[in-house]
């Protein structure tokens, strides 16, 4: 008997020496990624994808007293070695190419994105600085961190850009972190109205990233079927979660907790990347959802949750669609102040 316990005992301490500890936060938890370099994108005064975005979630955020209580970071520049973890060198250069001494608005080459002379500073600063949001939630400097960074990202392939999209910034995040920070296992959440078309063709076949995504599915770009649920040895690791016209805070967050929670306790990611779009806000410019702030401030929580019992609370969250001013400031501040857990300060 006295053997048992002495192996037991040796056994347990194995285990707990094994046990990765969580290691403190070094400043306020929540980071935020904001430069107005961000602003020298410019698609056209009337185009929906513009700065004023950006200006509007800065001022919703001041508004509420957290611009100030959040760890800024900084930008860089992204390198072509980073780009092409997910982006062809094709396609790179092609970019590179078609934006570098741009004098004129016109149309990327690959699709439906309008290019002006700032684009290229503003898609490559966006793809770098999100890469160090990365960095800071894994070295902890920072638990979480909001990047308010602009153009959206999801809908760009591996060779093509499209949908407003120059780069795909989560997904270059997500071999990011797995090259540099040794991460196994990434859960994309992507709730932005349109279909993240671009992330799930780069790890339609790879089972160490779990892609969720509700979107409404016959809206543009026409993809994201339930029955897309990856190939080869991924088959399960994609999730669409196609949600009908007018659906509101309580469809989604049904969806959350019925499928998103399983699908992520069965997954055991080491860090979740949001793509945060805003356009299924009640009465957006191009969506027809019906979510409110206390909408996405839900669907936060269990995000939040999920990271905080699987993977010490590790979340990166970027920015994607969300076009009527008033309401993307009003959604954005919700879902930083549960990323914060800013409630009741």
């Amino acid at each position: 008997m006295k053997r048992f316990f002495l192996l037991l005992a040796v056994a347990l301490a194995i285990a707990l020496a094994a046990a990765p500890l969580p290691i403190p936060v070094q400043g306020p938890q929540t980071g935020l990624l904001f430069d107005d370099v961000f602003l020298r994108h410019l698609a056209g005064v009337d185009h929906p994808e513009q700065p004023a975005r950006l200006t509007a979630i800065r001022e919703g955020l001041e508004r509420a007293g957290l611009f100030g209580r959040l760890t800024r970071i900084s930008p860089r520049r992204v390198t072509d070695e980073e780009l092409m973890l997910v982006h062809s060198r094709a396609y790179v250069d092609l970019v590179r190419k078609e934006l570098s001494g741009l004098q004129r608005t016109t149309d990327l080459s690959t699709g439906d994105t309008v290019i002006s002379p700032g684009s290229l500073d503003t898609a490559q600063f966006a793809t770098g600085g999100v890469l160090n949001a990365v960095d800071a939630v894994m070295t902890r400097k920072v638990k979480n961190a909001f990047c308010a960074v602009r153009p959206p990202g999801h809908h760009a392939t591996p060779s093509r850009g499209m949908g407003f999209c120059i780069y795909n910034h989560v997904a270059i995040a997500a071999r990011y972190a797995q090259k540099m920070h040794g991460v196994k296992r990434v859960l994309i959440v992507d709730w932005d109205y349109h279909h993240g078309n671009g992330t799930q063709d780069i790890f339609y076949e790879d089972d160490t990233v779990l892609v969720f995504d509700t979107h409404h599915y016959g809206a543009y770009p026409g993809t994201g079927s339930a029955a897309e649920t990856g190939a080869g040895k991924a088959i399960g690791t994609k999730f669409n979660v196609p949600m009908p016209v007018g659906a509101g805070d309580a469809h989604f967050l049904d969806a959350f907790k019925t499928k998103l929670v399983p699908a992520a306790r069965a997954f055991k990611p080491d860090i979740i990347l949001i793509s945060a779009g805003f356009d299924g806000m009640r009465n957006d410019v191009l969506g027809q959802f019906d979510i409110t702030p206390e909408g996405f401030a839900a669907m936060t929580r269990v995000v939040v949750d999920l990271a905080n019992e699987l993977c010490q609370g590790r979340i990166v969250s970027v920015l994607e669609g969300g076009y009527r001013l008033d309401g993307l400031s009003a959604s954005v501040v919700a879902h930083v102040k549960t990323l914060g857990e800013f409630e009741g300060r």
